[in-house]
Parts: C-alpha cells; structure tokens; sequence
C-alpha cells in the first residue's frame, strides 16, 4: 500500500483522505474507517459459497499501516465492521491476535451497524451506536434528518466514470455541507454507485462525489 495523504476540509475541520477510503482528523490523531465487514468470507462459506478466506487478514494489514503511517491515537469503525453478529466469534487465531493488538494500542471505538448491531467483547475496543466527537456527529447510517454535520458509511459509494472510452469505478467519499458518507474500507465488499436513490435520499441532490488522486481531491457533481 503507498501512501497518498490528500488534505481537504469538511465541518470545520481539517482531514487526510487516506488509501481505501480512510480519513484521518488531524487535530485528534484520530483514523475513521467504515464497513470493514471482517469474516465476510468464512459467512459466505458457511452458505456453501467458498471465497479465499483471507479477507480478514489482508483488511487488518491495510489498517494496521495506517494505523502506523499516521501515528493514530483514535480508531473509529463507522459500522458493518463484522459481516454478521457472529464474525468476531469466527475470527482465526492469526487475525485474532492482530486484532486485539491494534485495539490495545490505541483508543478504540466500534460504532454498530446493521450487520454487526451487537459486537463480542472479546475483540477489545469499546462499542456504541454513535458518537458526538467534538461536534461532529459519527454514525453508521447517515440520516437525512440530522442537521448537524456528520460522518457515515454503510453505502459503499463508488463513482463509475468513462475514461477514454472505457468504463472506470472508484471507492470514493459523497460530500454535502453537513454530509459526509466514506467507501467501504474491507478488501472484500462491493459498492452502490453514488447515483443510486438510496444515496441521494439520504444526503440530498446537492452532493458531491469526492475521489482523492495523488495530491488533490477531485470533485464530481452527483447528477440525481
């Protein structure tokens, strides 16, 4: 994994947009990442469908050099963190440990989500439905009613664009005035494009679509 780092403003406050959709608060040290949807393979497996089994580890991997990267002091998991509400139950013994290790080293915070609304304790870290953190509203699902600002995840927005005549896809952040909805950070999840009525609903017409490319964050008009 590189290390693209790319400043922008949201709420007052300033961020990094980090590899896979990750968000770094500056001021707090704190790493924001949603939808991880750890074990999601092995719950696939236990329907009969088998998926590489490794999607756990190689999340972890990525958020653990993040964790290092940025120097972190806070981990906020914006829901969906587990597939089901049995994923931290299911973890392998290598994931476990590295794991408990990251969630012992700095402050860590599991807000639930719809598939994971109950999380095992074993797994270190405190849990919540949702936090105010220094104003700022952090939560699973953005709700079109909150007027304060607030950051999600649960969609898993991507923005498929034409390139050269070809037909591209991005994990990409979708941005209001008060809204802002991250990707889905798990190396194994799908996404919702950015212009499905489920996203436009629940932030309104007036976003943004925000795809961070080396140094700069391009900005792309959600047509609804």
């Amino acid at each position: 994994m590189g290390s693209r780092m790319v400043p922008f403003s949201f709420g007052g406050r300033d961020w990094l947009a980090l590899n896979g959709g990750a968000l770094f608060w500056r001021a707090r040290r704190a790493l924001l990442v949603a939808d991880l949807h750890f074990e999601k393979a092995s719950w696939y497996a236990g329907l009969g469908q088998m998926l590489p089994p490794y999607d756990t580890l190689a999340t972890l991997a990525d958020l653990s050099a993040l964790v290092a990267a940025t120097g972190a002091a806070e981990v906020w998991c914006l829901g969906d963190s587990f597939h089901d509400v049995g994923g931290c139950d299911r973890l392998p013994e290598d994931a476990r440990a590295a794991l408990r290790a990251l969630t012992g080293a700095v402050r860590w915070t599991w807000i639930t989500g719809n598939h994971d609304p109950r999380i095992a304790d074993h797994c270190g870290g405190e849990v919540v439905e949702e936090a105010v953190v220094d104003g700022l509203v952090l939560r699973h699902e953005a709700d079109a009613r909150e007027t304060r600002c607030e950051l999600s995840g649960h969609y898993h927005p991507k923005l498929r664009i034409r390139v050269r005549g070809k037909q591209v896809a991005r994990r990409c952040f979708v941005a209001t005035e008060t809204k802002l909805i991250l990707p889905a950070f798990g190396a194994l999840t799908g996404g919702l494009d950015v212009t499905h009525p489920e996203i436009v609903r629940a932030v309104g017409s007036r976003a943004e679509a925000l795809v961070p490319v080396e140094d700069r964050m391009l900005r792309f008009r959600i047509a609804a």
